[in-house]
Protein backbone atom coordinates (compact mmCIF):
# COMPACT_ATOMS: atom_id res chain seq x y z
CA UNK A 1 0.00 0.00 0.00
CA UNK A 2 1.56 3.35 -1.01
CA UNK A 3 1.97 6.05 1.60
CA UNK A 4 0.02 9.22 0.98
CA UNK A 5 1.15 12.67 2.07
CA UNK A 6 -2.19 13.60 3.63
CA UNK A 7 -2.67 10.55 5.85
CA UNK A 8 -3.26 10.63 9.60
CA UNK A 9 -0.06 10.31 11.64
CA UNK A 10 0.27 8.47 14.96
CA UNK A 11 1.73 9.99 18.11
CA UNK A 12 5.01 8.19 17.40
CA UNK A 13 5.17 9.53 13.84
CA UNK A 14 4.39 13.14 14.80
CA UNK A 15 7.01 12.99 17.58
CA UNK A 16 9.57 11.70 15.10
CA UNK A 17 8.60 14.40 12.58
CA UNK A 18 8.95 17.18 15.18
CA UNK A 19 11.91 15.69 17.06
CA UNK A 20 10.19 15.90 20.45
CA UNK A 21 8.95 13.47 23.09
CA UNK A 22 5.39 12.23 23.40
CA UNK A 23 5.20 14.07 26.76
CA UNK A 24 5.76 17.36 24.92
CA UNK A 25 3.08 16.57 22.35
CA UNK A 26 0.51 15.60 25.01
CA UNK A 27 1.24 18.85 26.90
CA UNK A 28 0.91 20.88 23.70
CA UNK A 29 -2.46 19.25 22.98
CA UNK A 30 -3.71 19.96 26.50
CA UNK A 31 -2.21 23.37 27.21
CA UNK A 32 -1.47 25.01 23.86
CA UNK A 33 -4.19 23.77 21.51
CA UNK A 34 -2.03 21.66 19.22
CA UNK A 35 -4.22 20.40 16.35
CA UNK A 36 -4.97 16.75 17.08
CA UNK A 37 -7.93 14.43 16.73
CA UNK A 38 -8.92 11.72 19.19
CA UNK A 39 -9.98 8.46 17.56
CA UNK A 40 -11.03 6.16 20.36
CA UNK A 41 -8.01 5.94 22.66
CA UNK A 42 -5.56 7.13 20.00
CA UNK A 43 -4.47 10.62 19.00
CA UNK A 44 -4.01 11.27 15.28
CA UNK A 45 -2.44 14.23 13.52
CA UNK A 46 -2.38 15.84 10.08
CA UNK A 47 1.21 16.84 9.31
CA UNK A 48 0.22 20.00 7.43
CA UNK A 49 -2.01 21.21 10.31
CA UNK A 50 0.74 20.62 12.87
CA UNK A 51 3.37 22.31 10.68
CA UNK A 52 1.10 25.35 10.25
CA UNK A 53 0.50 25.48 14.02
CA UNK A 54 4.25 25.30 14.72
CA UNK A 55 5.06 27.99 12.13
CA UNK A 56 2.43 30.26 13.72
CA UNK A 57 4.23 29.94 17.07
CA UNK A 58 1.79 27.53 18.69
CA UNK A 59 4.47 25.65 20.58
CA UNK A 60 6.20 28.80 21.85
CA UNK A 61 3.28 30.50 23.58
CA UNK A 62 5.12 30.94 26.88
CA UNK A 63 6.96 28.76 29.35
CA UNK A 64 5.35 25.88 31.19
CA UNK A 65 5.18 26.34 34.96
CA UNK A 66 7.82 24.47 36.93
CA UNK A 67 5.29 21.96 38.27
CA UNK A 68 4.17 21.20 34.69
CA UNK A 69 7.69 20.30 33.51
CA UNK A 70 8.59 16.67 33.88
CA UNK A 71 11.33 16.14 36.41
CA UNK A 72 11.69 19.83 37.19
CA UNK A 73 13.82 20.69 40.24
CA UNK A 74 14.29 24.09 41.83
Amino acid sequence: MPKTENRWLSIHEICEHLGVSSDSVYKWIDKKGMPAHRMGRLWKFKKDQVDTWIEAGGATGGQLKADERKGSKK
